[in-house]
């Protein structure tokens, strides 16, 4: 059976209790063995870790302490999926670059707030993922995110759609969906999600039910666990900075 890890806290805003409901939902409707956790302390067993098929954190903003960065990093690498939506995984640690840097951004800005009316517009691609969904609109924020240039882009929205300094630059698509690799693992991010009933409606659920279990299967592509990138491969640059 294959097993999860879903980590939530940080602001409540974002309704992190909720939006873990969900997923936990979703993937116990797959056949996953579910773990819901609502403390960083859940990233403190690297081991444990590593025997995951996925995590999903879904904490905003916050501290996180290097040590656990450095567990669910080691986990990636060695094949463990890694998948989340809004705040919870690209604005989760604002002082942590790695992992920033290994899960492929970070919210910088939504201009307008909540209650933006936007287009969110689907490339279809090599990817799966997609398949089968068109363009949808929602009313929600517009997460404007710094982006690693080698992610996978599967959706994307246009900017600007509410004025501001922003505007006086052309026109910009921003990615709303992506995947990445990070060592032998697979990531998943979606930047939708601002509230639960964001990740409820249909094509956002969907796409987050296709992201999850994505990035749990990676683990059964990636080599036995032979500890290379657990003892051996990137650790980070935090603690020498």
């Amino acid at each position: 059976m294959n097993k999860a890890l879903i980590v939530w806290g940080g602001w409540d805003g974002h309704e992190p209790e909720q939006v873990a409901g969900i997923f936990a939902g979703l993937l116990r409707g797959a056949g996953f063995e579910v773990e819901v956790a609502d403390t960083l302390e859940a990233f403190a067993d690297r081991e444990k870790l590593l025997g995951l098929d996925l995590i999903v954190p879904v904490w905003t903003m916050g501290q996180i302490e290097q040590r656990l960065v450095d567990n669910v990093s080691a986990a990636v690498q060695n094949g463990t999926g890694l998948a989340g939506c809004h705040g919870g995984m690209c604005d989760a640690f604002r002082n942590n670059v790695d992992w920033q840097f290994m899960t492929g951004g970070q919210w910088v800005a939504h201009p307008g707030n909540d209650g933006v009316n936007y287009t969110v517009e689907i490339r279809h691609s090599s990817s799966p993922l997609v398949d089968g969904i068109g363009d949808f609109t929602v009313c929600t924020e517009q997460y404007y995110l710094h982006v690693d240039p080698a992610v996978e882009v599967l959706a994307t929205t246009r900017f600007p759609v509410i004025q501001g300094p922003h505007s006086f630059n052309k026109a910009a698509d921003m990615p709303v969906i992506w995947t990445k690799r990070w060592g032998y693992g697979r990531v998943y991010y979606n930047s939708l999600g601002h509230h639960a009933d964001i990740v409820a409606l249909p094509q956002v659920k969907e796409l987050m039910r296709r992201g999850l279990l994505w990035a749990a299967e990676g683990k059964q592509n990636a080599p036995a666990l032979q500890g290379l990138a657990g003892a051996a491969g990137y650790t980070g640059m935090a603690d020498s900075q």
